[in-house]
């Protein structure tokens, strides 16, 4: 009975083996590089239109800061263009 037992659990540690051995060399063959490659590049796109988000909702904030400015008859000082001229 026991070795019954010792051969059901050493044939299902070694299906795992076998099969998790088997994801990971599908990893490197030609589809699963291209796989690999095109979640990276998904990833890379996504980061680059997070970031053009960013920046144009920076750009609409200084652009209201501007527009307020100018609506109260205010002088508008960039703190960017101040710290250059103390340079």
């Amino acid at each position: 009975m026991k070795r019954l037992l010792w051969l059901g659990v050493g044939l299902a540690v070694g299906a795992l083996v076998v099969r998790k051995l088997t994801r990971k060399a599908n990893e490197f063959t030609p589809s699963g590089i291209a796989t690999s490659l095109s979640q990276s590049a998904g990833g890379l796109v996504e980061s680059m239109r997070s970031f053009v988000d960013d920046v144009r909702e920076g750009m609409t904030e200084r652009e209201e800061q501007i527009h307020q400015a100018f609506a109260e008859g205010e002088l508008f000082e960039d703190g960017h263009q101040a710290q250059e001229g103390n340079r």
